[in-house]
């Protein structure tokens, strides 16, 4: 049986489908048009975020049985297509949660500290000094929006720097957030009592523009909002006004409504705003779990075994 690896993936993951006797043929970077013809007998798909499954890939398949996603999201497949195709579709789930949660954090002290203003700063030949006085963690509510794998290690990470840690998630109940290390709470509880808000949530029809307008102003004044979850939970042009207008004291993105960030954006050029290219899960560490983790998945499925975390049962 062969493997299509279409998106980079570190060599561990593609050596363990060597040893179990898989034909490995890795084409990253592939034109539609390349990937439609190069998915031609092949048995599984190894994808990250660049690789769309849609539609149109999935009839141009013929032996396809499996795509696995080294990554938690897959915001990138269509889900029902492949489902209607007879392919299962299986992600990572946990396998790069703690990079995620220790970016959230990282931006949470680079915000509270000016961190990457100071640093340009002094690049730039100034001495902000005065202008750069910062705030300390202790004692400030951290707000978590999604208390999956991810919000549960920043729960974590809030308290053992003395934070108060709250949490909202639609899908758990107060004790299972409890649980995992937060106060639960209403959104709009959320919104109002947080200094700092991180979104740890899918992106879905119910999350697109979560943080809009009108729930930004519900935020307490001179918060900050951390988004390295997904692209397009936060309404940008929002989120620069909020900024603008000093309603919030800053904001930190991993996650971009279009990847790379076009240079004439706007947030760019944001007043306490720092950017990072969509980092979450990109440590060695993270790289090579989920790697290590699809490749055990799906070759397992491929020899006969169960589909572990699949997202569909394309035989029912």
């Amino acid at each position: 049986m062969k493997i299509l690896v279409s998106d980079p993936l570190h060599e561990k993951g593609i050596q363990i489908f060597k040893d179990q006797g898989f034909e490995v043929e890795i084409k990253t970077g592939l034109s539609p048009e390349d990937l439609h013809q190069a998915i031609k007998g092949v048995d599984g798909l190894v994808i990250r975020s660049a690789t769309q499954v849609n539609k149109e890939l999935l009839e141009a398949a013929d032996l396809l049985k499996v795509v696995g996603r080294a990554d938690t999201g897959l915001d990138n497949v269509d889900i029902p297509a492949a489902t209607e195709h007879g392919v299962v579709v299986m992600n990572t789930p946990g396998q790069n949660s703690n990079a995620a949660a220790e970016l959230a954090m990282g931006h949470i002290f680079a915000l509270s500290r000016h961190i990457a203003r100071g640093n340009r700063g002094i690049k730039d030949g100034k001495w902000e000094k005065k202008q750069l006085r910062g705030r300390e963690l202790k004692g400030k509510t951290l707000g978590i929006v999604g208390m999956g794998n991810i919000g549960r290690i920043l729960a974590e990470l809030g308290i053992g720097v003395k934070m108060r840690v709250i949490g909202f998630d639609p899908f758990l109940d107060d004790a299972e957030i409890k649980a995992r290390g937060a106060e639960p709470v209403p959104y709009e509880d959320l919104l109002a009592q947080a200094d700092y808000i991180s979104i740890h949530v899918p992106k879905t029809t119910e999350t697109t523009n979560l943080f809009s307008e009108a729930n930004l102003a519900k935020m307490k004044d001179g918060a900050y909002l951390i988004n390295c979850a997904r692209g397009g939970i936060v309404d940008e042009v929002a989120l620069c006004d909020a900024l603008s207008s000093g309603k919030l004291a800053g904001a930190a993105l991993d996650v971009f409504e279009v990847e790379p960030l076009p240079a004439d954006s706007r947030l760019i050029y944001a007043d306490d705003l720092t950017c990072t290219p969509h980092l979450g899960a990109n440590t060695f560490e993270a790289q090579e779990n989920v790697a290590v983790a699809v490749a055990n998945q799906m070759s397992a499925y491929l020899k006969g075994g169960p589909a572990e975390f699949a997202v569909n049962d394309p035989k029912k």
